[in-house]
């Protein structure tokens, strides 16, 4: 059923001041949830009931006992995933809690089954610790094929996902890291191919140290960049500095193989790609020490880090994460192909190679319409999820991950 249609800001009628405020369509189309449960067979009369319910369910239920496996063939286990938050890093808003993060994780839900032919289940937890976190959704997950971590605040986003791939034997995957790492990395690739150059002959830098800037290092090395430096709020973050957590010190020791220090805006001084996952202001000063024909990738919400009327003038291909402008680096791209190729091949984790894999395919989609508007598709290119998922179904099979 579509959402009502009305105003909630005016109580509930017209007698109530309904035209006296300003109608607002958010509020309109969230009315009610963006989302619902339906069956997927009929139950028309005592013999459908019989079927799907008692007595007929305890064959299958009795089967399922003797036979574990065959829950991906007779439940919705292998067609759902589990979207996971707390409410600790909710997009631009921050640590809001778990009930203001449901209508983020509804629209998610909904962007898995648009993009991806996916049902996922929206799931707010009320904990923060990470024990806790982690024992709750180990305990959910026999109901799910995989596990959407969503909009959980580093560093603790990074224990949590560890953990939970060590215990779990289905898909683990936070979002938040790899999918925005995985449409960088395959806009990037573009962006060097459109220019003539490779991911070997970049040198890049990351404005941002959390959980998306730290995945995006690891995929860009994984993917053989030239070098990358990451850049936190205290500058470049190298092997020499004392006050890096256990995560930055590890991020250290595979990033910035030149051994520079000192600030971003050092960082920057000649530098071919930037990558802002940050937010904050880069002073144009610095952008214009940039290489020739650098890549400028400022993806903060819903300020970009430089804004594209800046980065046009020293730029040959700039990306945001906004849909107002070209080349939005948009995690729809990702995760619900990903899911789906990982659920059809009933994987028990993500591997590195998937996500390489992703961005190839996903890079591929537009690799002969390349332009410096166009090096990554759109979300609603038809292309994209079959891509995506094909690469990644073979990717977990070529992995050793895949059970079919």
């Amino acid at each position: 059923m579509a959402a009502e249609i009305v105003n909630p800001l005016s109580g509930s009628g017209p007698e109530e001041g309904a035209q006296d405020e300003p109608f607002d369509p958010a509020f309109a189309l969230h009315r009610g949830g963006k989302m619902a449960v339906r069956a997927t067979v009929p139950v028309r009369d005592k013999d459908d009931l019989s079927l799907a319910y008692t007595p007929g369910v305890a064959k299958v239920c009795t089967a399922i006992a003797e036979q574990p496996e065959l829950v991906h063939d007779y439940t919705w286990k292998s067609q759902v995933v589990a979207v996971v938050t707390d409410g600790s890093a909710v997009l631009g808003l921050g640590d809001i809690g778990p009930e203001a993060s449901l209508p983020v994780m509804e629209g998610k839900a909904i962007l898995f089954k648009q993009f991806g032919g996916v049902d996922a289940v929206p799931i707010a937890l009320d904990c923060r610790e990470v024990d806790e976190l982690v024992e709750t959704v180990v305990r959910l997950a026999p109901s799910f094929g995989g596990v959407n971590l969503e909009d959980i605040s580093a560093p603790r986003c990074f224990e949590v996902e560890r953990r939970l791939q060590e215990r779990l034997d289905i898909p683990v995957f936070h979002d938040d890291q790899h999918g925005t790492a995985v449409v960088t990395l395959a806009a990037l690739r573009n962006a060097a191919k459109l220019t003539g150059r490779t991911l070997g002959d970049l040198r890049a830098v990351i404005s941002g140290a959390g959980a998306a800037g730290v995945a995006i290092a690891r995929i860009l090395v994984e993917a053989g960049i030239g070098d990358v430096a990451v850049c936190d709020r205290k500058g470049i973050v190298s092997r020499d500095r004392e006050d890096l957590t256990d995560v930055k010190r590890e991020l250290a020791g595979f990033t910035n193989r030149a051994g520079l220090a000192g600030s971003l805006e050092a960082a920057l001084d000649g530098a071919d790609v930037f990558i802002g996952v940050s937010g904050g202001t880069v002073p144009e000063p610095a952008v214009a020490k940039m290489a020739a024909n650098a890549l400028i990738f400022a993806m903060a919400n819903p300020n970009p880090e430089i804004h594209p009327d800046v980065a046009h003038k020293y730029a040959a291909v700039v990306a945001t994460g906004r849909s107002d402008y070209p080349n939005q680096i948009n995690n729809v791209l990702a995760f619900p192909g990903i899911f789906a190729g990982a659920l059809q091949v009933r994987a028990s984790r993500i591997t590195e190679g998937m996500k390489l894999a992703a961005a190839e395919a996903l890079a591929a989609v537009v690799a002969d319409e390349l332009s410096a508007d166009c090096v990554i598709p759109s979300p609603f290119d038809e292309r994209v999820a079959p891509a995506v998922t094909a690469a990644v179904a073979a990717a977990a099979r070529a992995d050793g991950v895949a059970r079919r």
